[in-house]
């Protein structure tokens, strides 16, 4: 009797634990449609980004979460806080455009775009006009043509899109704090509740 109940509890057990693992792969499944799905309304691969680095402080500061779209045919002008990146590289760097430029490809092989056409070579712009864009960090002194990988200006593809919000890191902090302040409240009131419970149960047992 005693070792059918211990299958039963065993059976019973190891379902529990395959409704567990189904239950946390269709909360990662959801936040991956969720995901995707916000990244093909605001056309960007990554419609939310963490700050990673205090080269945009003031204005933003490690642990912010920005919020990011990049419309088709989206137009950028000086000022605006970009994340790009660029092919090759791991992380995607949030800066500000510093200047931007409008050019219409090819250029004329006239000698005074030969240089220009050599240096756009490397973009590799299909016929058409394409808006270029240097960037730099707010709290950087230069621009970013190091972090280029040889280029001299970004163009629109390596634009993964234009911060339309952020939330501050603080936020985080003082919400993990009201959490915290919660969970030791309401165990404080379970613990109470069931002091409670228990001495009227005595109360009653020994009246």
């Amino acid at each position: 009797m005693f070792s059918d109940e211990l299958k039963a509890f065993r059976r019973l057990g190891f379902r529990h634990f395959l409704l567990q693992i189904l239950n946390f792969a269709s909360v990662i499944a959801s936040g991956l449609m969720l995901w995707k799905g916000l990244g093909l309304i605001l056309n960007t691969e990554s419609p939310i980004v963490v700050v990673l680095s205090g080269s945009m402080e003031p204005a933003f500061y490690r642990g912010d979460l920005l919020f990011l779209t990049n419309p088709p045919g989206q137009r950028y002008h000086t000022g605006d806080i970009t994340v790009y990146k660029i092919p090759g590289a791991e992380i995607p760097i949030v800066h500000r455009v510093l200047e931007t430029r409008d050019v219409f490809m090819p250029l004329d092989n006239s000698t005074e775009n030969r240089a220009i056409n050599k240096r756009l070579a490397k973009l590799k712009l299909p016929p058409g006009e394409h808006q270029l864009m240097l960037t730099k960090g707010d709290n950087n002194h230069v621009d970013d043509i190091d972090l280029y990988q040889g280029l001299e200006w970004l163009n629109q593809r390596h634009i993964v899109g234009k911060v339309r919000g952020y939330v501050c890191s603080q936020f985080f902090f003082f919400f993990i704090l009201f959490l915290q302040v919660l969970q030791a409240k309401l165990a404080q009131s379970d613990t109470s509740l069931f002091h409670s419970i228990y001495t009227s149960n005595s109360l009653t047992l020994h009246p």
